[in-house]
C-alpha cells in the first residue's frame, strides 16, 4: 500500500501506518473529547477531555493492531509468511505471501481477528466494572466503557459472511470444504460482500437524507469499500483458476534489460534500449552480478534533468529488500497477490540467486488470457 510508514516490527512482523490512519486518528480522538465525554460528564476541564480522547485513539489503534497480529500470528504457525501489517483508515490489513492451502487454515486464521477483537471487549468491559465498583469517576468509566464497546462491534461487524470481512473469510472456508471448489466458495463469499456493501451504502445514504446527519456518511464509505474490495477479490480469484499450474519462469521476461550498479542515471538512458521495451522498470546489477534493486522510468522522471548526469542510479532504485521476488519454479498464481500489493506491481525472478527475469501484473493478467499450451516460454538451465 502506497504512502505508508514504517514503524517497526513486532514478533517478526513489519509494521506500518498509511497516511489516512490519521483520518481515523483525528475521529476518534475528536469524537468522544468533543462530543460524547462533555455532553455525558460536563463540568471538567476541557484538557482532561482531550487528554482521554487521545488515549481512546491511541487504545483503539492498538486493538485494530492486536485484531492483525492475531491474524499474522496465526498464519505464520502455519508457515505462511507474512509481509507485514498495515494500519489504514478503514481498519488494518495482515499482507500474507501466499494463500491457505486449505479450509481449515483459512478458517482458524479468519477467526483469529474477531475473537482477539472480542476478548478486548470483554477485557475492557470488565476493568470498566471494576473501576465503577471502586468507586473511579465516572468519567474515567466511560472512557475505559468506550473502547471496550468498539471492540465488541469490531468482532461482530468483522463476523459478517462477506468478504472481504473475516466472516467472509470463514464463509469461503464453509462453502470450500462443503464443494470441495476454492472458485466457487469465494464467488459465492464475494457475492454475499457486495450484498452487505450495498446495504451499508444504501442504508448510509438514507440515513443522512432523512436525518439530515454526515454521520451516515461512514457506513456508506465503509459499504463502498467492501463492494470494491470483494469485486476486486472475485476477479483475482478468476485469474488464479485460470492460472492453475502455470509457474512464473512460463510467463515471466527471461533476461531483461538491466541497468549497472554506480552508473550515472544518465548514462543509463543514453545505453539502454528503451524505445523497444514492454517494461517501464528494470533490474539494478551489481559488478558480480547480483541484483540489488530495481530502477523505474516513473523515479527516473521526477528527477530534475540536471541531476541525471551526476546522480547514480541506485540513488533512486528500490533496494531489493523492498521488491518482489521469485523463482522460476514458483506458481504464477501464488504470485497474484504479492504483485497486486506491491509498489511496482512486478517481480525479480532470481535462479540459483541469480537473475534470469522480470515478471509483472500484466505479464500475469495476459498470461491468464491465453491457452495453456501458449504460456511455456522455457526455463533457465
Amino acid at each position: 500500500m502506497k504512502g505508508t510508514v514504517r514503524l517497526g516490527r513486532i514478533a517478526g512482523v513489519r509494521i506500518g501506518l498509511h497516511w489516512s490512519v490519521a483520518v481515523t486518528a483525528a475521529l476518534l480522538t475528536l469524537l468522544p473529547a468533543r462530543g460524547l465525554y462533555p455532553y455525558a460528564h460536563p463540568g471538567y476541564p476541557t484538557w482532561v477531555y482531550w487528554a482521554l480522547g487521545l488515549a481512546t485513539a491511541t487504545g483503539l489503534l492498538a486493538s485494530l493492531l492486536a485484531h492483525e497480529l492475531a491474524h499474522a500470528v496465526v498464519a505464520r504457525r502455519h508457515a505462511i509468511e507474512v509481509r507485514g501489517i498495515t494500519l489504514w483508515m478503514l481498519g488494518g490489513v495482515a499482507q500474507l505471501r501466499t494463500e491457505p492451502r486449505d479450509p481449515r487454515t483459512e478458517l482458524r486464521i479468519a477467526g483469529a481477528g474477531p475473537a482477539i477483537s472480542a476478548v478486548l471487549g470483554v477485557l475492557f468491559t470488565g476493568v470498566a466494572a471494576g473501576m465503577n465498583a471502586l468507586g473511579a469517576p465516572d468519567l474515567a468509566v466511560t472512557a475505559v466503557s468506550w473502547p471496550a464497546g468498539i471492540n465488541v462491534v469490531l468482532a461482530v461487524f468483522n463476523a459478517l459472511p462477506a468478504a472481504p470481512l473475516d466472516g467472509g473469510r470463514v464463509l469461503r472456508a464453509f462453502l470450500w470444504r462443503r464443494t470441495g471448489d476454492r472458485l466457487r466458495a469465494t464467488l459465492g463469499a464475494t457475492a454475499a460482500g457486495r450484498f452487505v456493501g450495498w446495504f451499508l451504502v444504501l442504508t448510509g445514504f438514507v440515513s443522512v437524507l432523512a436525518g439530515g446527519s454526515a454521520a451516515g456518511l461512514w457506513p456508506a464509505l465503509v459499504g463502498w469499500f467492501i463492494i470494491a474490495a470483494a469485486t476486486a477479490e472475485a476477479c483475482q480469484e478468476r485469474l488464479r483458476d485460470q492460472l492453475a499450474g502455470t509457474t512464473v519462469g512460463e510467463v515471466m521476461t527471461l533476461w531483461p534489460v538491466t541497468a549497472p550498479s554506480g552508473s550515472t542515471v544518465a548514462q543509463f538512458l543514453a545505453d539502454a534500449p528503451l524505445g523497444r521495451l514492454r517494461h517501464s522498470a528494470f533490474p539494478v546489477l551489481a559488478p558480480d552480478g547480483s541484483a540489488v534493486g530495481l530502477v523505474s522510468v516513473t523515479r527516473i522522471n521526477r528527477m530534475p534533468l540536471k541531476a541525471r548526469s551526476t546522480t547514480p542510479v541506485d540513488a533512486v532504485m528500490r533496494p531489493l529488500g523492498n521488491l518482489e521476488t521469485a523463482e522460476p519454479e514458483d506458481s504464477a498464481a501464488d504470485l497474484l497477490p504479492r504483485l497486486s500489493s506491491s509498489a511496482e506491481r512486478r517481480a525479480l525472478v532470481l535462479h540459483a540467486g541469480r537473475l534470469v527475469g522480470i515478471v509483472s501484473l500484466s505479464d500475469i493478467g495476459r498470461a491468464a488470457q491465453r491457452p495453456a499450451n501458449l504460456r511455456h516460454r522455457g526455463r533457465p538451465a
